[in-house]
């Protein structure tokens, strides 16, 4: 078992002096001498004395930490938005505190009471799945603390946003399978409470509607996960009327898609192509390689963190919300003609 961190207390107790004492003399004040700062200095870096803080902002109100709320952090998406985040962030001298609410709505709500429990300075969301209540985060707004929505947002919450181009990024793929000789193109998509799921839904329609082919709600699932997509895809598959491509909302749920193609022995992208959307290290590791539209998560990551904080620098001069949009683009691999 590792030894315990010391702290102020335990340094004061060692050396026989107050705990203010040992503060001042390691913040460098004039007052203390300069005999006591060295002996207070030395115990702390031969101890590996830390100091807290969270404990530091709580008592001087100037805490430099911000909150993030993420639905996954082993999603590809993600851990490259977290990557930007963190890299902008340390180049700021910010601190991070990362939540993960594991896609659940209550999970998110105690991350949100967490983050202001710690008084952090601002905080960077993106909202889980079965989020369908936002009471929390207008309790962040309520509180004073900036809030910036990411990727995954609350229309209905008058803050800041960073979001993908998803509506463009599903409409270009879905007319790059068009114009490949696709006739049937399937779209597995999410649930209707989130504004990603119905941007990419709305983006595929449209290109359809484009090109005067029709929108068959009896191939748009809802398959968004690696177990929805063993259901649904077999079932699709099986019909005598089947799609000769699909479109996925993300890489994972295409990647197994063309698996379970392979097994039903047709040739993907000869018999059926596909396509994902995210770019994650799945599309170059899938056989045969994945097309798919890279949402370009570090960049959005860095600019969303940029914004947050710009607000609490005062860099950021515009009244108002500020909607920031992340082009995407469509990657063309093997697994489409």
């Amino acid at each position: 078992m590792g030894k315990k961190q010391i702290t102020l207390k335990d340094i004061a107790k060692a050396l026989d002096i107050s705990i203010s004492t040992v503060s001042r003399a390691l913040k460098d004040l004039p007052e203390i001498s300069e005999e006591t700062k060295i002996k207070v200095r030395k115990f702390a870096k031969e101890h590996k004395y830390k100091p807290n803080v969270l404990a530091l902002g709580l008592r001087t109100n100037t805490n430099n930490t911000i909150g993030i709320i993420i639905p996954e952090i082993v999603h590809y998406f993600f851990s490259s938005v977290l990557s930007g985040m963190q890299e902008e962030a340390e180049k700021e001298d910010y601190n991070i505190i990362i939540c993960q609410s594991n896609e659940d709505q209550l999970r998110e709500v105690k991350a949100t009471q967490i983050l202001l429990s710690a008084k952090v300075c601002g905080i960077l969301a993106s909202l889980s799945k079965t989020t369908t209540e936002f009471d929390h985060f207008q309790e962040v707004i309520d509180n004073d603390t900036p809030l910036v929505f990411f990727d995954r947002i609350c229309t209905g919450i008058n803050t800041d946003k960073v979001v993908v181009d998803d509506y463009n990024g599903s409409y270009n793929a879905t007319e790059y399978l068009i114009s490949t000789g696709c006739k049937r193109i399937a779209f597995l998509g999410a649930g209707p409470n989130l504004a990603i799921s119905n941007n990419r839904r709305m983006g595929y329609e449209d290109a359809l509607r484009k090109h005067g082919m029709p929108v068959d709600k009896t191939i748009m699932p809802i398959c968004d996960t690696i177990s929805l997509a063993k259901e649904v895809v077999p079932e699709l598959l099986l019909r005598t009327n089947r799609p000769d491509a699909f479109f996925a909302i993300n890489d994972e749920v295409a990647s197994s898609c063309i698996n379970i193609i392979k097994s039903f022995g047709y040739h993907v992208p000869q018999d059926i192509s596909v396509c994902g959307f995210t770019n994650g290290n799945i599309a170059e590791a899938t056989d045969p390689s994945l097309t798919t539209v890279d949402q370009r998560g570090h960049e959005l990551g860095t600019i969303a963190m940029e914004l947050l904080i710009g607000r609490l620098k005062g860099k950021e001069k515009k009244e108002g919300v500020v909607n920031k949009i992340i082009r995407t683009k469509l990657i063309v691999r093997e697994s489409t003609k």
